[in-house]
């Protein structure tokens, strides 16, 4: 399995975002409200996640979450750290903020190496703004026992695996047809959504980015 470094993302990161073409191979189909040729609306509710990267077992790691079943939205699901944004702060103090308050991880140390696209959810009107950061060491992670249920540290390489990304047809209450849902299945957890999606264009950046180095 291809390890990918801190490195790789930076130059990944550094290419032009494909955006919709990546986040809608791991969106779940149908999706409400969902145009490809969308123009996201001005007034959409404005929140950022953070895509945490950081060494661990001589791998690099990044982290997600499971939501508690107390948290006002997606109860119990698979997420990356992150929320809604406050007076006065940009979005990239956000996400950093978020990732303090949920997971215990101060801002300082913390390096901001890139973003990637905005997801527009049609559903609830929110844009995602996701940020990638690094950190030299892995952090000591105090996770929030309100929101956070459990704690997930993934190698960064097991995205790039095919073998978890599934699909599986979920009944629908609103819908004639169950929903094809496609989702990364990691330590034995489903995350789809507008997680996967997120994490889908950080992996196509990467596919890209190795494939260049590996044919020059």
């Amino acid at each position: 399995m291809i390890e990918p470094t801190v490195d790789d993302v930076r130059r990944a990161l550094s290419r032009p975002l494909p955006g919709v073409r990546a986040q809608i191979k791991m969106a779940p189909q149908p999706r409400p409200g969902w145009d490809p040729n969308f123009a996201i609306p001005p007034d959409c509710r404005q929140g950022g996640v953070l895509i945490l990267l950081y060494p661990r077992a001589g791998r690099l790691h990044f982290v997600l979450t499971r939501r508690t079943q107390t948290v006002r939205s997606h109860k119990g699901q698979i997420s990356l750290p992150g929320g809604a944004r406050e007076n006065g702060e940009t979005l990239v103090q956000t996400s950093l903020r978020e990732t303090r308050e949920e997971l215990g991880v101060p801002p300082d140390g913390t390096e901001v190496i890139g973003r990637l696209s905005t997801l527009y959810t049609p559903p609830s009107n929110y844009c995602i703004h996701p940020f990638v950061a690094h950190r030299e060491v892995r952090p000591t992670f105090r996770p929030d026992p309100n929101e956070v249920a459990e704690v997930l540290e993934v190698p960064l390489a097991l995205l790039l695996d095919p073998s978890i990304r599934r699909v599986e047809y979920w009944p629908d209450p609103h819908l004639e047809s169950p929903r094809r849902i496609p989702f990364f299945h990691v330590h034995g957890q489903v995350v789809w959504g507008a997680t996967a999606m997120i994490l889908s264009e950080l992996v196509t950046l990467l596919e890209a980015e190795i494939a260049e180095v590996e044919e020059g």
